[in-house]
């Protein structure tokens, strides 16, 4: 116990204020240590049952607070199951710490109950990886030190790229007794150490250049390109799709020849990932690439890619004829989904005819089904800068790059590796750190029926934790319809595309929303759906829109 309590101690004194811990035997010490120093209003502490939910949950926090977040679980089959979220944390350059309880060494590889190899699990993934002493063989003094450094890129890393933040896993083995008594501990909570200014590359103005923001890149996409007077195009997930520069339609214009042919010179921030078009232009030979580092590999599509920590723009002339073709073309490409304005004349008219007609346009509009475009344009809308907003890796988020203009809204997304696991944790982890000490604001996250279903286990929230502002949109088409947009839906028969692929089903999520206490809401139309968003009923609540298939 006393090793447990300096450690989280130590962990406490390097900035590291959130813990979530799934309940186990072997890890009694540690978790016991967390509480208690949760008491003190020193930590906060997030209890989940499910360690794959846990360990999205984390990545959540971490996210959004960009500060380090403790894991701390038992031994066996739960250590494995932080394995997804370590791996997206590890390519989307997420802070995390791994404190995984283990068996001591001589009761590993004898067959003894819950014990496996957990030393090296995750060594492709994180930043380092640290087989502890047994308490009274060693001590675990100056590890919190080390292995925060180390997940905020402050220190060398074993793996992974130097100055980048990712996963660090510290294996702890202990003996029996497993917990006691708490000892006293003076804590004093400090700060994260903070990373140096990372030396910055001098963009000069001459080639013909984009600026292209992918997955995390945030306002630094739109400040360099406003700053080299370049077009930006931002992916949705970006955090960057704002400003005068963005290009509406970017997929298209990336395909003309007058356009995207003619570009010389990308600059890259985040992790591009929605669009053929913008990988196509990545991978040509012709075209110079430099990219920003964020997660564990560098971006490299054309196997010439500069690599940097940061960039600045050096001082120059705008290429005014390059940006205003994009802007013209990029005019040309938005898209407007707002309803037409009431025909207030026709509305007022004495002509019986002009305002039957009238009145039936507007209750027309007011009855016109939900369809996807419409859905992610009501989404959008309903969002501001104190809100956060959650995409997951479903159609939605593709049809939502397509036709979304220009807000600057917090943006998150799991596109490390795009994997449809563990949004709803993602997003409960955000709006949990985003929601702090009483923060305005409603976290939203968009997902299909799929991406939903996969991670239900999320919706079940402890009821002494505080329950947060959490609207989850469940855009329902039946299944996996982002098939469609594959080669399979051309060559697959129907039969068996729709039975390994589009995986139907017949769940009723009202009854899963009855189950884990939350809020529910079918709406079908967008004023039903507007209405739904800006009003929310409670904390946690799920707004199920049904599509066509």
């Amino acid at each position: 116990m006393e090793a447990a309590a300096s450690l989280f101690a130590d962990l406490v004194s390097h900035g590291v204020r959130d813990v979530v811990l799934s309940p186990g035997s072997r890890s009694q010490a540690l978790a016991l240590a967390a509480a208690a120093f949760a008491d003190e209003g020193a930590l906060r502490v997030h209890v989940r049952i499910d360690e794959r939910v846990a360990g999205f949950t984390a990545l959540g926090i971490a996210r959004e607070t960009r500060v380090p977040v403790a894991l701390v679980c038992t031994s066996g089959t739960a250590v494995a199951n932080l394995l997804p979220a370590t791996m997206e944390a590890f390519h989307s350059g997420v802070p995390l710490l791994l404190l995984t309880a283990d068996r001591p060494p001589e009761l590993r590889g004898v067959g003894a109950n819950q014990a496996t190899i957990q030393d090296g699990l995750f060594r492709p993934w994180v930043r380092a990886e640290i087989d502890a002493a047994v308490p009274g063989d060693g001590h675990w003094d100056g590890l919190a030190a080390r292995v925060v450094a180390l997940a905020l890129g402050a220190a060398e890393p074993e793996s992974g790229l130097p100055g980048v933040a990712g996963p660090v896993h510290l294996n702890l083995p202990s003996r029996e007794p497993l917990s006691g008594a708490m000892p006293a501990r003076t804590l004093m909570p400090g700060e994260a150490p903070r990373l140096p200014e990372p030396e910055a590359f001098a963009l000069e103005r001459g080639p013909r250049t984009v600026v292209l923001a992918g997955a995390d890149a945030g306002a630094a996409a739109e400040e360099i390109a406003h700053a080299g007077g370049w077009p930006l195009i931002a992916e949705i997930v970006s955090g960057a799709r704002f400003g005068r520069q963005v290009v509406h339609g970017y997929r298209r214009l990336l395909s003309r020849d007058d356009l995207g042919g003619r570009i010389e010179r990308v600059v890259v921030l985040g992790h591009p990932t929605l669009s053929r078009e913008a990988a196509r232009l990545l991978s040509r030979a012709d075209v110079e690439v430099i990219a920003v580092r964020r997660g564990g590999e560098e971006l490299n599509l054309n196997h010439r890619t500069r690599a940097v920590a940061a960039v600045t723009v050096a001082q120059g002339e705008t290429d005014r004829e390059w940006l205003g073709a994009w802007m013209r073309a990029a005019a040309d490409e938005a898209v407007d989904l707002s309803e037409n304005a009431p025909d207030t004349e026709g509305l007022s008219s004495t002509d019986f005819a002009a305002r039957r007609d009238a009145v039936r346009a507007e209750l027309d509009a007011v009855r016109r089904p939900l369809d996807r475009e419409r859905l992610v344009d009501a989404v959008w809308r309903a969002t501001w800068p104190h809100d956060r907003l959650v995409f997951g890796s479903s159609r939605l988020v593709r049809v939502a790059d397509e036709v979304l203009g220009g807000k600057k809204v917090p943006v998150h997304a799991n596109r490390g590796l795009a994997g449809i696991d563990g949004t709803i944790a993602t997003a409960t982890g955000i709006a949990v750190a985003s929601q702090a000490a009483g923060a305005p604001g409603v976290t939203r996250v968009l997902l299909g029926d799929l991406a939903f279903l996969h991670d239900v286990g999320a919706l079940l929230f402890p009821s002494d934790e505080t329950e947060p502002r959490l609207q989850v949109i469940v855009g329902n088409d039946g299944g996996g319809t982002i098939f469609d947009g594959l080669e399979v839906a051309g060559t697959a028969p129907a039969a068996h595309l729709d039975r390994v692929f589009y995986t139907p089903h017949g769940v009723r999520l009202e009854h899963l929303a009855l189950a884990y206490g939350w809020e529910y809401q079918r709406v079908t139309t967008r004023t039903a759906l507007d209405q739904a968003l800006t009003t929310p009923r409670g904390g946690r609540q799920i707004i199920e829109v049904p599509l066509p298939r």
